[in-house]
């Protein structure tokens, strides 16, 4: 049987992956939706075009400057972003 510890941290990575998957859904969408490749958004925000396309196949993490600067340039809120609201 697992320990607490186990069982929390295991817990985690479940977030952590779930909340990764919709982030990688909604930011490919969102690029889409603007008529974007990953390059095209990645001159647009002053981003690394390989690490969208990293966050877009759930390879990398982002950070939250990240997050907040592909929050402003769509005009969502990180929440959604990151799944938390729709």
């Amino acid at each position: 049987m697992y320990s607490n510890e186990s069982s929390q941290v295991f817990s985690i990575k479940i977030c952590y992956n779930f909340i990764m998957k919709i982030f990688a859904e909604r930011l490919r969408e969102l690029r889409i939706d603007k008529g974007l490749s990953q390059r095209g958004l990645a001159k647009q925000t002053s981003l690394s075009p390989s690490a969208i396309m990293q966050w877009e196949n759930e390879s990398r993490v982002p950070n939250a400057e990240a997050v907040v600067t592909l929050a402003t340039y769509f005009e969502v809120s990180t929440d959604y972003l990151l799944g938390l609201t729709d």
